[in-house]
């Protein structure tokens, strides 16, 4: 590590030509919760988590609960009073400790904070000892409201471990038709990575509906917008292509759960697809599916229609030719 950025980061600012930027963007990396940061925290329902399984393949899923199920026990500790259910791809990652990646983020005010570290089980939740911490700007971010819940704090005691079983799961190595009307559709998606040495970390994804495709039952495409010069993600995938990517249906609370690897590509006019998804920095990303879990139930049903961000680029319609 030279600073805060590892060399795949440092690489991928250096091609974009943004290493200025990074360096100015890097100040905000640091390794410990401000009280700001921490007050934040303890109002959160939602909280996306990524990890590499023991095979390697990066899964990133979404924990809940009500607010105060995230408490910073001092600065460089998060408390997290939920586990996956049994049938989510990191389950069993997570009865270890592992390094995870983390991203807090509020959809009714556009806030997010990331945070990185050693996940260790405790009771029916987690410890993460923390090594990264981020703020994010709202960039992107599709404003919507959750169902109403109860807002007081969550119980000290430990949850209650989720239930054996989850009717309805359903796993493959490929999307159906429907999951790819699912992507197509969606405005939003979350993406799990790792650097080389297995430190995730988990990002927020953006855009108008149809800035993600499936091409194929085992290609997915998204642009590579403009965003903080940091590139945290694009740095790991740089060193370790491996990834993970979920993504949430708002309306019935499930999700789509996608592992496999993914290239950077620079320049769209090198892109397998021979429609590309036009983006404002020429760069795209293509993922290569290789395991898909669709879980019911992870997120509560019912959230607000998104009030698109005014940063999303636009998309063109299908079938329409586009532009780099």
């Amino acid at each position: 590590m030279t600073g805060p950025y590892h060399r795949g980061e440092r690489e991928v600012q250096r091609r974009a030509g943004l290493r200025e930027e990074a360096e100015v963007s890097g100040r905000a990396i640091r390794d410990t919760v401000p009280p700001v940061a921490a007050s934040f925290l303890t109002q959160q329902r939602l909280l996306v988590a990524g990890a590499a399984d023991d095979r390697g393949d990066v899964w990133a899923t979404v924990l809940t609960g009500p607010a105060g199920f995230l408490r910073t026990e001092d600065e460089h500790s998060l408390s997290i009073a939920a586990r996956p259910a049994p049938a989510d791809p990191l389950a069993t990652v997570l009865e270890r400790p592992v390094h995870l990646g983390m991203l807090a983020i509020e959809a009714a005010t556009r806030r997010r904070m990331r945070m990185n570290g050693t996940a260790r089980p405790r009771g029916g939740g987690l410890l993460v000892d923390l090594d990264q911490v981020v703020a994010n700007c709202p960039k992107y971010i599709q404003k919507r409201t959750p169902p109403a819940a109860d807002s007081g704090p969550a119980s000290a005691s430990p949850p209650e471990p989720p239930s054996p079983s989850l009717p309805g799961a359903r796993r493959s190595d490929r999307l159906d038709d429907g999951q790819r009307r699912l992507l197509a559709g969606a405005d939003t998606f979350f993406i799990a990575t790792a650097d080389e040495h297995g430190r995730a970390d988990a990002s927020h994804r953006g855009g108008n509906p149809g800035f993600l495709q499936a091409p194929s039952p085992t290609l997915v495409r998204w642009p590579d917008y403009t965003g903080n010069a940091m590139f945290l993600t694009l740095g790991n995938l740089l060193v370790n292509p491996r990834a993970g990517l979920v993504v949430p249906d708002y309306a019935t609370g499930a999700t789509l759960h996608l592992t496999g690897s993914a290239r950077i590509v620079w320049d769209a006019e090198d892109a397998r697809s021979p429609v590309p998804t036009p983006a404002d920095t020429g760069r795209m990303v293509e993922f290569a599916v290789t395991g898909v879990a669709e879980l019911p139930g992870t997120l509560p049903a019912g959230w607000s229609p998104p009030a698109l961000s005014r940063f999303n680029p636009p998309v063109p319609a299908a079938g329409a030719p586009s532009a780099v």
